[in-house]
Formats: structure tokens, sequence, C-alpha cells
């Protein structure tokens, strides 16, 4: 596969070779730009997470038992001078002392409309599928001398670059039910 450099020399050149083919050499100029102009961002630099809140979700009765699953709540900033779009987040929740995924979840963190230089997103909600089930009251499941609490690692990707952690939290052990 071509490196992005070479690629747009490669559509530069042949752009001005159709000169003569205007709406061609317009379209052909368009395309590389935007090749040029593409480059994935460093999210973990460019980004930050505010606004943090975590508990344990009120997920209702599954299978006739209470069941409460670990929730984060927060906010992406624009911290650099530049607007970014097109922010994916991976939220991975694990039980503290154990290392494999209690679950995980794929959220936009920043859509196609973008986020502005300073700017802050819209609160970002993300649950776990699995949590705690139990017949005693919900508040009462938190207290259980079996409980194990939980915390989410936040990772963030732009564009081609791979996952990147950018922040984790311990899950309180407070009941949420909105």
């Amino acid at each position: 596969m071509p490196r992005q450099g070479n690629l747009f020399g490669q559509l530069v050149s042949y752009c001005v070779t159709m000169r003569t083919h205007t709406a061609v050499t317009a379209l052909c100029l368009t395309a590389a730009l935007a090749i040029g102009g593409c480059r994935a961002r460093e999210v973990e630099k460019d980004l930050k997470i505010t606004d943090v809140e975590t508990g344990w979700f009120d997920a209702g009765i599954v299978e006739g038992q209470n069941k409460i699953v670990p929730t984060v709540t927060f906010r992406i900033q624009n911290v650099s001078q530049e607007a970014i779009d097109d922010v994916q987040i991976n939220a991975i929740f694990r039980r503290n002392n154990e290392p494999e995924a209690w679950g995980d979840r794929l959220v936009s963190g920043v859509g196609d409309d973008g986020l502005a230089p300073g700017a802050t997103g819209r609160p970002l909600v993300v649950r776990s599928e699995r949590g705690y089930t139990g017949t005693e009251p919900r508040l009462q499941m938190l207290k259980n001398s079996q409980f194990v609490d939980a915390k989410v690692e936040l990772f963030g990707k732009h564009g081609s670059r791979t996952w990147v952690k950018m922040a984790e939290f311990p899950i309180s052990r407070d009941l949420i039910t909105d």
C-alpha cells in the first residue's frame, strides 16, 4: 500500500497532467488536499476526560433478580488548538484485581460535527452489560461481603492510530437510578 505522502505526490502529479480538463483538475486537487490533510490525532494529548461520575446503575429485574451494572458518565474536552472530529472511545470495565474484562462498550466520543478548540462535548454515559444480580435490595448488594469493586479504563482512537489509554477511574459504590 502506498504511503500517504507518496499517494499525495502521485495525485498532484496526475492533476497537473490533466490541467486541460478543469472539472477533473478541480476534483483531483480537492482529493489531493483531503488526502494530504488527513492525519490521525493523538487523543491522549488533544483531549481531556472531564466531569467524571461513576456508580452502579439500577438495571431493573433480570430473570427475577435485581441487577446493578457499573456505569461511568463523562465529557470530553478538546484541549488542542485545532477542531477534532470522529473520535471513538472504548470503555473497558474490570473487577478489581482481575485482568480480564468484565464488559466493554464502544461509543462515539466526538462525532462528525466535531469539537472546537477549548470546547467540551455532551455527557457520555457508558454502562457495562455485566454486573451483579441478587434477590436482596440493590443498596444491600453494594454492602454484601462478596461484592468486588470495579474500575473502568477509557481508551481513545482517532483515524488510523491504535487505541491509547486516556484515563482510569474506580467505580464508586453509589446506586444510580436515572
